[in-house]
């Protein structure tokens, strides 16, 4: 025997409409307009065969048939939103499984994660390391960190920080038998490069520069990489303003030119569209754009 369940959209606008006693209310709360409230009720009312609204003197009552069916059906969605909150709050401790790249990790995520373990102890991170970040929020993956410019479909995506590519390079090049001085002097220096040569090539045209050879140097695969070379005095990189962080704070790496690149892209927070409001997911999110805020204003 089938189940003659109701068109539950309809069914959903019936009981806004019943408890504001308000088609306009009702659309309102909906994000619809009020001819699609009324469309749902009329299709409701021609499943069930019954009235179940009244209008008098420009006011909206509920028939006998419509407040009985209302007064049922309330403890249904009530009942509804408490198992929504169970939950919920189910979700808001266990494992949260992040992937990110090798660097995003290394330079940014890792060395800041006590401090969400202070603040969050029931939840266990669970760091996946993967280079394709873009596929990477697979069915075993709660949040990624995704970096682009935040137009993936399918997806919640939040902004971190803003990017700025910028000349790195170690504190003694500043003073060595051919310190850095103006950028003129990268001339005298091999250059870094964080898998391609075209930010180098970038910077060099925006900075006036020239007469200095962008198609030399290595390239490496990883951000990790191309700093821990200009930390060991291999030459100057260009690298990201915001993984090169923990090395400047540290004294290990210096920018010994103030002018900086303007990144199109920039690293994204990015869950699932269908699990955004998992308590877990919530407090993780929160927790990475409390901290960007605070560096930020630092």
């Amino acid at each position: 025997m089938s189940r003659r369940l109701p068109p539950l959209n309809a069914l959903k606008a019936f009981e806004a409409a019943a408890r504001n006693l308000s088609f306009t209310k009702a659309a309102e709360e909906l994000f619809v307009t009020q001819a699609a409230v009324s469309h749902q009720i009329k299709t409701l009312e021609e499943h069930l065969g019954l009235k179940l609204f009244l209008r008098k003197n420009r006011s909206l009552l509920l028939t006998e048939e419509g407040q009985g069916y209302y007064l049922d059906i309330k403890e249904i969605f009530n009942q509804l939103v408490d198992a929504t909150d169970r939950l919920l709050a189910r979700g808001a401790k266990g494992s949260l499984t992040v992937c990110l790249t090798p660097s995003f990790a290394i330079q940014w995520l890792v060395p800041r994660l006590s401090k969400f373990h202070e603040l969050h102890p029931e939840i266990d991170v669970r760091i996946k390391a993967q280079d394709d970040e873009e596929n990477s929020l697979t069915d075993d993956v709660d949040v990624a960190i995704y970096y682009g410019r935040g137009n993936w479909n399918g997806v919640e995506a939040y902004q971190l920080h803003k990017e700025y590519l910028v000349p790195l390079c170690s504190p003694f090049l500043l003073t060595g038998p051919k310190p850095l001085h103006a950028p003129s002097d990268l001339s005298q220096h091999t250059l870094l490069h964080d898998t391609s040569r075209r930010p180098w090539k970038a910077w060099m045209k925006t900075a006036g520069v020239r007469d200095v050879p962008v198609n030399q140097g290595p390239i490496f695969s990883h951000s990790s990489m191309v700093l821990q070379a200009a930390i060991h005095g291999q030459g100057v990189a260009l690298g990201n303003s915001v993984l090169a962080k923990p090395d400047l704070d540290a004294g290990r790496l210096v920018i010994p030119f103030s002018h900086s690149l303007e990144s199109k892209n920039a690293f994204y927070l990015v869950v699932r569209e269908a699990q955004a409001e998992l308590g877990k997911i919530v407090s993780f999110k929160e927790w990475m754009l409390s901290m960007v805020e605070q560096e930020e204003q630092e």
